[in-house]
């Protein structure tokens, strides 16, 4: 899981509805992978700031902090809610997993695994 700083969060736009989503990312310049992505306040962890955390549906061989994430949100999956236990809140998160695979295998989604935003020219950084 990678976590958006505080920053990044505050330039996302302030009418991206909070919940579940799924799409593309990619860090650095390594391979683009399917991804989910929480966008609120996680109210099982009662957060007082809203955060955007990225699941990369991916096992990287190391940490990958300090570099680029670059994202594309292709689609919607639900709303964020309250869970009465961690062990329903994991559940939850893998069916959000299996959702988001399925989707992405969609040629309408797939397609844009492959779009120039992820091949960007070095040191070209964009913010939208």
């Amino acid at each position: 899981t990678a976590n958006f700083s505080e920053q990044v969060v505050e330039s996302f736009p302030s009418d991206i509805p909070t919940g579940i989503y799924y799409g593309w990312a990619c860090v650095g310049n390594g391979d683009v992978h399917k991804m989910v992505l929480s966008i609120g306040w996680n109210p099982f962890y009662k957060n007082i700031k809203k955060s955007v955390e990225t699941h990369i549906i991916h096992t990287f061989k190391e940490d990958f902090y300090g570099e680029i994430l670059s994202i594309v949100i292709t689609g919607y999956i639900r709303p964020e809610k309250n869970f009465d236990s961690l062990d329903a809140l994991i559940s939850a998160i893998q069916e959000d997993i299996e959702e988001a695979k399925r989707q992405l295998d969609l040629p309408e989604h797939l397609k844009l695994k492959e779009d120039n935003f992820f091949h960007l020219p070095e040191g070209k950084i964009t913010n939208n």
